[in-house]
């Protein structure tokens, strides 16, 4: 039977077809199959206007190297895969994480570092902002998300990471476009922007997983 406290269909809002276009063009990186649930542990960051007049000049400045380039429209660091759930599994799976993260408390990381990234099959290309500091409280964290996703037989996250936050993305490999002079560029821009040290300094205050169209909050104490 379905876990009681979980709300909605049993079938995901994954009744929907794989066709990319609807997507700007994004591929799965893993087939769909109803009753599989994308599962996804990361810690949100809310953009101040500040952050987005910042992510404004270094969108344009990068398009000039990739016009397809597009801004990200919400804005997390990862501390998982993104991994495949069964629908009964959510639950135990959100108890389990709830239990690991609850002793941890808020803390502050700076992502200043403009780096590019490609996801695995090298079906995207991503500019990213890397964490520079805070570094060993993110891998206490994901420690604790990697047991639970051991728990359930689950690929964990990646071998010496680079923490980052997204902030744009185009489809296909063009890193090669973006590194070298768009990159040192890209790094000129945040390094000279005002109070750039300030609003890149930011303070986790809550982890959250998505599975599937629901969300979980774990609070930092």
């Amino acid at each position: 039977p379905a876990p009681a406290g979980l709300l909605g269909d049993p079938d995901p809002e994954e009744a929907v077809s794989d066709d990319s276009s609807r997507h700007g063009g994004r591929v799965r990186g893993f087939p769909h199959e109803r009753g599989n649930w994308a599962t996804h542990v990361y810690l949100p960051y809310l953009a101040q206007e500040e952050f987005l007049e910042l992510l404004e000049l270094l969108v344009s400045r990068a398009r000039t190297y990739v016009p397809s380039l597009a801004a990200m429209e919400e804005f997390h660091l990862s501390l998982s895969q993104c991994v495949v759930l069964r629908y009964h599994w959510i639950e135990p799976f959100v108890r389990s994480l709830r239990e690991r993260l609850a002793a941890f408390h808020r803390f502050f990381c700076v992502a200043d570092q403009v780096k590019v990234y490609t996801n695995q099959n090298k079906t995207r290309t991503f500019i990213g902002l890397e964490v520079s500091a805070g570094h060993f409280q993110l891998l206490e964290l994901v420690s604790e998300v990697d047991g639970v996703l051991e728990e359930f037989d689950l690929p964990t996250f990646y071998k010496d990471p680079s923490f980052h936050i997204s902030l744009a993305w185009c489809v296909g490999d063009l890193s090669g476009r973006l590194e070298g002079q768009c990159l040192r560029e890209l790094q000129d821009i945040v390094d000279g922007f005002e109070d750039s040290a300030f609003l890149l300094r930011i303070q986790w205050e809550q982890i959250r997983c998505k599975s599937g169209n629901k969300y979980f909050s774990f609070p930092l104490r």
